[in-house]
C-alpha cells in the first residue's frame, strides 16, 4: 500500500555535509525535496575533527560556496579558529581552515534547512528503495511508509552496514551511539552494486579541565581572520587557540606491547584505511623510526569542555586507550569523555557511477559522499552539490552539470573518482590538480559564479560583483603593462626601502610587480590607478602579473587538454570493433564507459597506442566505416 501524500521530486537519504548540500541545490533549482535523516538533532554533524577545510579541502569549500552552497557561509558562523595554510608558498596552494563549534555548526545548518523554500525534512531511517524497470520511483522507510520520487541521492557517510570498534567490542552503529543502516546496505547489494568495505576513525575527546596546556606550544588564530564564503562580511564569534604536543618513547612502547589488543591489528577490521591518515597503531608499525609523533587538542565548541585529541586516533579497548593519552606531557592526569574508535562501512565502487554521480544500474539514482569511497567534509559537500544539482537536472530535463579538472576541483574529484575508482578512502590533495595555478581558493567564484547563476543558485547581485571585480582586473592589468616609471629619486628610494634594486632607466610598471620584493601596494606608493580598485582586484592584478609565464603554459595545456575531451565517444560505440586494443583495457572502457577520449585517457593502465586505435575507431564509426585494424 502507497502512504504518500506528497509525490517528491527528489529524495536525498542521509543529512551530513553531502545529504545538506545535496538538498539545497535541489531544492534552490525549484525541486520538491525531501530530506530524510536518522536523527535530525545530528543534521551536519561533525563526528571526526571540529574543522573544515584544510590543504586543498578548503579550495572545495570556495568552490561550494562560489556555487551556491553552504559549508563556507555555515563554517563562519560557527568559527573559532581561522588559519590559511601554505602562505610561505605560492597562491595556488593557499588553504583556508577553520576550528569551529560542532553543536552551532550543527545547529546552523538544520536553522537554514528548516527555512529553504521547497525543503521538507523528516526523520526517518531508509530501508528499500522502490523501483520499476531499473528506474527509482520511491523509497521505504523503517515504519513501511513510502516516499514517492522521480530522483534520490545517496549520502548516507559511514551509516551502511557501520560497524563500531572498540578493541573486541563490535558495535553495529552509523556513529557511536547511532544506528547502523543495515537494511539499505543489504537492498544496494540484492541490486548488483559492486560493495566493498573501507575504515575510518576518531581519536578520544578529553575533559579540558583535566589537560595541562602550559606543557603544550599554543596556536592562535590568524590576526586578521578572511571569511570563508565571499559572502561573509563580518566574523563575530570569539577565537579560540589550539595547542601542540608529542608522543613519546613511552607511549609508542604502550602500542607495540598491546598491538594484539587493537581491532585493526587484532584482525577485526578488514575495512581499506587511508595512507594519508593513519590511526596512531598505524603510525606506530609502519615508521618504527620515528620517537614522537605530532598531538593537537582543538576545542569542540565555544562553551564545551571537550578537546579533540587529534593524532591519538586508536582502536583500542578503553583501559589501554588511557594508559596510551596519560603518558603524553601534559596529559598525565586527562579524563577520557568519549574514547577513540574506529568505524567499518560500506561502500559502492565509484566506477559504478556517471560523471554526473548518476549510478549506471539505475536511472535517477545518485550518490554523494563516502558512499563513494571518500573522506572528508570538504569531499562530501562537494559531491552533494553536484549530485544534487544533477538529480534536479535530470528532474527538470536540463542537460547534466558537469565541471571538467580545468574547471575545478571538485571536478578533479569527480573524474578521479568515475574514471579511476577507489580502493581506500579518497582525499583531494593539490598535487591532484594538474591545473592547480588556476584552480586558486581567491577566485572560485570568479571561475564559477556564472555557471551557478545559470542554474538558479547565485543571485544576480553576486553575479555582477563578480563581472566587475574581472572588469576592474583586467582594466588594471593593460594599464600597468602599459605605464612607464622613470628613474626618480623618489622611486628608487622606494626600490631601496624594499631591499629591491633601483632603476637607471625607465621600466614599465609590469617588470617592478614581477620583482619577488614588490606588491600592488606598494606599487600604489609609485604610480596608483586613476580610479578606484577593488581590493579582490588588487590581488587579482598582482596574481597574474606575477605568475603570468606559469598561468600562460597552464592554458596551454588546457588547450591540448580539451582537444581530446573534445573527442565524444558515441553512447552505442562497440569496443570490440576497436581491434588493437587488449582485452583488460577493453575490459575497463567497458566497465567506466567513458565519454570522451579525455576520460579514455585517464583510465589506469591506458597507453598512447590504444587511444590511437580508439581514435581510428571512433572516426570510423562516426563515418560508417569498419575500423581500420
Amino acid at each position: 500500500m502507497n502512504f504518500n501524500f506528497k509525490v517528491y521530486d527528489v529524495i536525498v537519504i542521509g543529512a551530513g555535509h553531502a545529504g545538506c548540500e545535496a538538498a539545497f541545490a535541489s531544492a534552490r533549482m525549484g525541486c520538491q525535496t525531501l530530506l530524510l535523516t536518522i536523527d535530525m538533532d545530528k543534521i551536519a554533524s561533525m563526528p571526526c575533527s571540529p574543522s573544515i577545510g584544510g590543504m586543498a579541502k578548503g579550495q572545495l569549500v570556495k568552490e561550494i560556496d562560489a556555487l551556491g552552497g553552504q559549508m563556507a557561509k555555515i563554517s563562519d558562523s560557527s568559527a573559532i579558529q581561522y588559519r590559511t595554510l601554505n602562505t610561505r608558498k605560492g597562491p595556488a596552494v593557499h588553504s583556508t581552515r577553520t576550528q569551529n563549534d560542532k553543536a552551532l555548526y550543527s545547529k546552523n545548518m538544520k536553522t537554514v534547512i528548516e527555512h529553504t523554500k521547497n525543503l521538507d525534512l523528516k526523520q526517518a531511517m531508509v530501508q528499500e528503495l522502490v523501483l520499476e524497470n531499473s528506474i527509482v520511483k520511491g523509497v521505504i522507510d523503517h515504519t513501511g511508509f513510502e516516499y514517492e520520487t522521480r530522483a534520490i541521492v545517496i549520502a548516507t557517510g559511514t551509516f551502511l552496514k557501520g560497524t563500531v570498534h572498540i578493541g573486541s567490542s563490535k558495535i553495529d552503529a552509523g556513529r557511536a551511539g547511532e544506528f547502523s543502516a543495515i537494511s539499505l546496505a543489504q537492498n544496494l547489494s540484492r541490486l548488483g552494486f559492486n560493495i566493498g568495505r573501507m575504515k575510518t576513525g576518531t581519536p578520544p575527546r578529553l575533559h579540558a579541565d583535566s589537560i595541562d596546556f602550559s606543557k603544550f606550544n599554543i596556536h592562535t588564530s590568524d590576526s586578521r581572520p578572511k571569511p570563508f564564503s565571499f559572502s561573509t562580511t563580518e566574523i563575530s564569534n570569539p577565537m579560540l587557540p589550539s595547542f601542540m604536543g608529542q608522543t613519546n618513547r613511552q607511549t609508542h612502547d604502550i602500542i607495540r606491547q598491546n598491538l594484539k589488543y587493537s581491532a585493526l591489528y587484532g584482525g577485526h577490521i578488514k575495512g581499506r584505511s587511508a595512507r594519508y591518515c593513519p590511526s596512531f597503531e598505524d603510525k606506530i608499525v609502519k615508521f618504527p623510526d620515528r620517537d614522537s609523533h605530532h598531538v593537537i587538542l582543538e576545542y569542540e565548541g565555544i562553551t564545551s569542555k571537550e578537546i579533540y585529541a587529534s593524532g591519538l586516533g586508536n582502536s583500542l579497548p578503553l583501559d589501554i586507550q588511557y594508559k596510551v593519552v596519560r603518558s603524553v606531557k601534559g596529559l598525565e592526569a586527562a579524563k577520557i569523555m568519549r574514547p577513540a574508535y574506529a568505524i567499518e562501512y560500506d561502500y559502492v565502487d565509484p566506477l559504478e557511477l556517471s560523471t554526473a554521480l548518476e549510478t549506471k544500474k539505475i536511472k535517477g539514482l545518485f550518490l554523494a559522499g563516502q558512499i563513494n569511497g571518500t573522506s572528508g567534509y570538504e569531499e562530501a559537500g562537494a559531491q552533494g552539490l553536484w549530485a544534487g544539482i544533477n538529480a534536479a537536472c535530470a528532474v527538470q530535463k536540463r542537460a547534466p552539470f558537469i565541471l571538467d579538472r580545468s574547471q575545478a576541483y571538485m571536478g578533479v574529484m569527480v573524474d578521479d573518482l568515475v574514471t579511476r575508482g577507489t580502493k581506500e578512502p579518497y582525499r583531494m590533495f593539490t598535487s591532484r590538480a594538474e591545473y592547480r595555478l588556476l584552480l586558486r581558493e581567491d577566485n572560485a567564484d570568479l571561475r564559477l559564479s556564472q555557471i551557478g547563476n545559470a542554474l538558479g543558485l547565485v543571485d544576480d547581485d553576486t553575479l555582477k560583483f563578480c563581472e566587475e571585480i574581472q572588469r576592474q582586473t583586467q582594466k588594471e592589468i593593460q594599464r600597468i603593462k602599459q605605464t612607464v616609471v622613470k628613474p626618480t629619486k623618489a622611486v628608487n628610494d622606494l626600490l631601496q626601502a624594499n631591499d629591491t634594486p633601483p632603476i637607471t632607466n625607465g621600466v614599465k610598471l609590469e617588470q617592478l610587480l614581477k620583482r619577488a620584493e614588490l606588491n600592488y601596494v606598494t606599487l600604489k606608493d609609485i604610480c596608483p590607478s586613476p580610479e578606484p580598485v577593488l581590493e579582490r582586484a588588487e590581488q587579482q592584478v598582482e596574481i597574474q602579473i606575477k605568475y603570468e609565464g606559469y598561468i600562460q603554459r597552464q592554458l596551454n595545456e588546457i588547450k591540448k587538454y580539451k582537444d581530446l575531451e573534445r573527442i565524444n565517444v558515441p553512447k552505442n560505440f562497440e569496443y570490440a570493433n576497436a581491434h588493437g586494443l587488449s582485452n583488460e583495457i577493453r575490459e575497463k572502457l567497458c566497465q567506466i564507459l567513458p565519454t570522451s577520449l579525455g576520460q579514455a585517457s585517464r583510465i589506469d593502465g591506458m597507453t598512447p597506442a590504444a587511444i590511437s586505435v580508439l581514435m581510428v575507431a571512433i572516426s570510423a564509426f562516426h563515418h560508417k566505416k569498419q575500423p581500420l585494424t
